[in-house]
């Protein structure tokens, strides 16, 4: 036998080599599709959170405004009756 020539065993452990290397790169792709889909989706949460977030402070900070002006009224009508 050559330098050159393989025998089946070494041939058949070779190919069976390949196989599972193609396999772990199949998982790994498909694990990497499923982190990118749960990513985007954990983004898209992310940013809607926020948007509800801001929302609620602007909701807030209106109402806040609402109060002051409310008190500020009053203590202006109390410094009228004294």
């Amino acid at each position: 036998m050559s330098a050159s020539t393989i025998s089946v065993d070494e041939f058949q452990a070779l190919e069976q080599k390949v196989l599972r290397a193609v396999e772990i790169v199949k998982r790994e792709r498909e694990a990497r599709a499923t982190a990118e889909t749960e990513v985007a989706s954990l983004r898209e949460q992310l940013a809607a959170q926020q948007s509800a977030t801001e929302s609620e402070l602007n909701t807030l900070n209106k109402e806040r405004d609402a109060v002051r002006l409310r008190v500020e009224k009053m203590l202006q009508q109390m410094d009228e009756l004294l």
